[in-house]
């Protein structure tokens, strides 16, 4: 199992936890507080995308220490971690990845898929292949050299090939 946005919210909260450390390190009496204060914090909700991990601990984190009186820690504190997250968060390949299913007769008409493949697209890899008798599914990983989806039609048209499906991947697997 991979998510990208989880390496960037483990990063981003070693910044938030390093900003509460920061305004806590200066009063043993805040750090006690501020263990009773986060010790009650609970989700009901189940949360679903790692980010919102890290922006739920940033308002506590900002909120603790604008409380403690620092000002200035949270105001600069909130921009480093602020533009980390727009850097890094947003950050997608321009290259988007699908996955092209193909349903042909035999070898003769995987080699000329292939090929059709390799020509059209700027990176093509085999991520699966099922083989029954007298049919073959190949399952293809393709980056697009463009937008242009027509490629599709074009190989379908191909001498033994029953079926080309396009499939929208994000290059993650999430359970």
């Amino acid at each position: 199992m991979f998510s990208a946005s989880f390496g960037v919210t483990l990063v981003a909260l070693t910044m938030i936890t390093t900003l509460v450390i920061l305004a806590v390190t200066s009063n043993v009496v805040l750090s006690l507080g501020m263990v009773g204060a986060l010790s009650i914090v609970r989700f009901r909700t189940a949360i679903k995308e790692p980010l919102d991990i890290a922006f739920l601990f940033w308002s506590i984190a900002v909120g603790i220490v604008l409380a403690a009186g620092m000002i200035p820690l949270a105001v600069f504190g909130s921009v480093i971690i602020g533009i980390f997250l727009l850097v890094f968060a947003n950050r997608k390949s321009h290259l988007l990845p699908y996955i092209v299913v193909v349903s042909c007769d035999g070898h003769d008409a995987e080699v000329k898929a292939r090929e059709y493949l390799e020509k059209t697209v700027e990176k093509c890899v085999v991520k699966s292949k099922s083989a029954q008798k007298g049919s073959l599914e190949i399952n293809f990983e393709v980056r697009l050299k463009e937008d242009n989806t027509d490629f599709v039609n074009t190989l379908s048209d191909i001498n033994g090939i029953n079926s080309a499906v396009l499939v929208s991947y994000n290059g993650e697997y999430m359970g």
